[in-house]
C-alpha cells in the first residue's frame, strides 16, 4: 500500500493555463496544531511534503492541508501557490451549492426536495412548464433526463457549449429530454446551475448575497469569489468559484460537524445527514445532493470518504469516522495526471491516522 509517490508525479508535467491569483480579502485563519498533537505521524506527511517540495517542476499539486480535531495540522503549498491566494474550484463548487440548498430550505424559502422546478422558474423561464415532473431532488442528484452529460461533447447540454450562450439557465431548461427524470444519472453542471437560479429566486437574493450572509461569513471566509454569467446577472453555481485552501478546508469541517460552526448551526444537521447518503450512483460511485461518497479499502477495512471533487485536482476529502478533513488544490486540468492527488490522500494523508496503523503494513524507517 504504501507505494512511493514521486514516479506518479514525474508524469503531471506543468499546465500554462495555471496562474497564482492575488487576494480577495482576508480569511480568519484556522487554529494550527502539530500533527501528532492530534494523532497523526507526520513521517507520512513530510514524505509526501518532501517529494513534493523536491521535483516542484515535474507536478501541479498546488496545496495540501489536513485539519484533526478542528485544527490545521499540516500546510504545505507548491508552484507559486500560498494561504491567501484564492483558487478557481471547478466542480468542488457544486458541493458548496449543495450547503446553500440546505440552508435554503431550512430557512423555509424551499419547501421539500420533491418540488417541482416549475412551481420556482416558472414565471421567468416558461419552458420548465414543459417539464412539470422536474424537482429540486432530480438537479441534486443529476438526475434530470434532459440531454446533458458533460462527459459527452455530442449533448446539447454539455458544460462548454453551454458556456457559448447567454443565460445558461434557460439553455439547460431548454433541452430536450432523452430519460424520464430519476432513470439515469448524468453528470450535468447546467442542472446545478438551474438549482442556483431556483436558490435565488426563491430567497429573492442573488446567491452571491445569500451565500455571503448564511455560509461564509459565519465561517469567517472572505477571500472569496462567484463568477457570473448573463451579463454579470447571474451566479455561476456549478463552477469558478474561487476560494483559498483554508476557506475548502472550513467547509469540510462544517460538514463534519453536522453543520456547526463555533457553536452556531450553519447549515442543518438533518440536512448534512441526508445530502451525504448515496441517493444514486455517479460514474461507478455513490452520490449524494451534489457530494461523492466513494469508499476507500485498506485491506479488510473500509473508509467512508465525503468529498467535493473539480477538475484539475481541487478536492475536499471528508473523513467522519477520523475526524478528518484534507484539502488540495492543483492545476491537472483535463488530464487523468489528476491522480496523484489522490494518491497522496490515500497513501500519504489517510496513514498518517494512526488508529488505522493496525490495518496497514508497517511503514518505512
Amino acid at each position: 500500500m504504501l507505494r512511493l509517490l514521486l514516479p506518479l508525479l514525474l508524469l503531471a508535467g506543468c499546465s500554462s493555463a495555471n496562474r497564482v491569483l492575488a487576494p480577495l480579502g482576508e480569511d480568519e485563519p484556522l487554529p494550527t496544531v502539530t500533527p501528532e498533537a492530534v494523532g497523526l505521524d507526520a513521517w507520512y506527511l513530510e514524505n509526501a511534503a518532501r517529494q513534493l517540495a523536491e521535483r516542484e517542476d515535474d507536478h501541479e499539486v498546488h496545496s495540501m492541508l489536513v485539519v484533526r480535531g478542528g485544527r490545521l495540522a499540516f500546510e504545505r503549498y507548491y508552484n507559486g501557490h500560498g494561504r491567501d491566494n484564492p483558487h478557481d474550484l471547478r466542480s468542488a463548487t457544486k458541493s458548496i451549492t449543495s450547503l446553500l440548498t440546505g440552508i435554503a430550505f431550512e430557512r423555509g424559502a424551499l419547501a421539500d426536495t420533491d418540488t417541482p422546478l416549475m412551481y420556482i422558474l416558472g414565471d421567468n423561464y416558461p419552458e420548465v412548464k414543459n417539464k412539470g415532473d422536474l424537482t429540486l431532488r432530480h438537479l441534486l442528484t443529476m438526475s434530470s433526463g434532459l440531454d446533458c452529460d458533460d462527459g459527452d461533447r455530442r449533448t446539447r447540454g454539455q458544460e462548454d457549449r453551454m458556456y457559448r450562450s447567454t443565460d445558461w439557465v434557460d439553455y439547460f431548461l431548454s433541452l430536450d429530454r432523452t430519460f424520464a427524470p430519476g432513470d439515469s444519472t448524468r453528470y450535468c453542471t447546467g442542472g446545478v446551475i438551474a438549482l442556483g437560479e431556483a436558490i435565488a429566486q426563491s430567497t429573492s437574493q442573488d446567491i452571491a448575497t445569500f451565500a455571503d450572509e448564511t455560509l461564509f461569513r459565519p465561517l469567517g471566509i472572505r477571500n472569496y469569489e462567484w463568477a457570473r454569467f448573463d451579463g454579470g446577472r447571474k451566479v455561476d453555481t456549478g463552477g469558478h468559484l474561487l476560494l483559498t485552501p483554508q476557506g475548502m478546508a472550513k467547509i469540510g469541517l462544517l460538514v463534519l460537524n453536522q453543520g456547526r460552526w463555533d457553536g452556531q448551526q450553519v447549515v442543518s444537521a438533518d440536512w448534512i445527514e441526508e445530502s451525504t447518503q448515496p441517493h444514486t450512483t455517479m460514474r461507478g460511485e455513490p452520490y449524494g445532493y451534489l457530494w461523492w461518497l466513494g469508499p476507500l479499502r485498506y485491506g479488510e477495512k473500509t473508509v467512508d470518504v465525503i468529498s467535493a471533487r473539480g477538475n484539475g485536482g481541487q478536492a475536499i476529502l471528508i473523513v467522519p469516522e477520523y475526524d478528518l478533513v484534507a484539502v488540495f488544490t492543483g492545476g491537472f486540468y483535463n488530464s487523468d495526471r489528476v491522480g496523484a492527488i489522490y494518491e497522496i490522500f490515500y497513501s500519504a494523508v489517510l496513514p498518517s491516522v494512526k488508529e488505522l496503523h493496525p490495518y496497514l503494513p508497517p511503514r518505512p524507517q
